[in-house]
């Protein structure tokens, strides 16, 4: 039996109880406890028996992130879950699982729609925008007018005149994104290096100034600040930004802009209010 002190032993005890032996092809039978056996989850994890009881009685030391992953999909733990064995088991976070998104879901999209006077978009690893509110279509790009493949931040940004005429300080403004994009892509880890380098061949054909900014190698954190738009109808615009990971999917990422002043605030809902006429 696990020991108190073994949070990782109780959890698995706790999740593998959970789980019908009939769901999973096992003979249900008569069991002195609920749920799948040790031996069961162990097959099913393709892990010996023998090491996967001694992860529930806290033996054996610590488990590989591998192992915690076999035990993940054994379990089929869902993506918080999963997250959680792993601050258990080691201590951190699983590595992000990158996986292509198509669209955000409808609740999501509520998220973003609760924020009238924010403009807000959701953006994958690669940087395409695959979410966004009437206030980023207004703002920034109407993102619903343009094929799927050019909803994409480095793609407007390196290889659309209009989109860089609204930067203030194009230069720094490329120089940011290149380095937060470098960021992203090595949290999105080497399940993602297919679609980067694919990419970022394409941004350097397009783009020599990309290509230069891709070489030097700079990686900044996207966090927080202040962004200057050149509006062709609104004017300056200084908006101030966050951004936030999307829970339960670390490779997505959201950024809010927010109004720097009650005066952009109006500009932006004069704006705003225009479009929809």
């Amino acid at each position: 039996m696990a020991s108190d002190h073994n949070a990782l032993g109780s959890y698995l005890r706790n999740r593998r109880t959970r789980l019908d032996p009939a769901v999973f092809g096992f003979a249900a039978g008569r069991r002195r406890t609920p749920g799948l056996r040790r031996e069961e989850v162990a097959q099913r994890a393709n892990i010996s028996a023998t090491w996967y009881t001694w992860l529930e009685q806290g033996r054996g030391g610590a488990p590989s992130a591998a192992v915690l992953d076999r035990i993940a999909k054994g379990l089929l733990l869902t993506e918080p879950e999963r997250e959680h064995l792993f601050m258990l088991g080691l201590g951190r976070p699983p590595e992000v699982r990158y996986t292509p998104a198509d669209g955000i879901t409808p609740r999501l999209q509520r998220v973003l729609d609760a924020m009238p006077l924010s403009p807000a978009i959701i953006k994958t690893a690669t940087w395409d925008v695959v979410g966004w509110n009437k206030a980023a279509a207004a703002l920034l790009t109407d993102y619903g007018k343009l094929p799927r493949e050019q909803r994409n931040i480095l793609r407007l940004l390196f290889g659309n005149a209009r989109k860089r005429a609204r930067q203030e300080d194009w230069s720094s403004v490329a120089r940011f994104v290149v380095g937060a994009f470098r960021a992203d892509v090595a949290r999105a880890g080497a399940v993602a290096t297919e679609d980067v380098s694919r990419l970022v061949d394409e941004l350097c054909q397009l783009s020599s100034e990309f290509a230069a900014l891709w070489r030097n190698n700079d990686v900044v954190a996207h966090g927080e600040g202040v962004k200057c738009i050149k509006h062709p109808e609104a004017g300056r615009l200084e908006m101030e930004f966050s951004s936030f990971t999307v829970e339960g999917r670390p490779d997505l990422g959201m950024i809010v802009y927010n109004p720097a002043t009650p005066q952009v605030a109006e500009r932006v809902r004069e704006l705003i209010e225009s479009k929809a006429d």
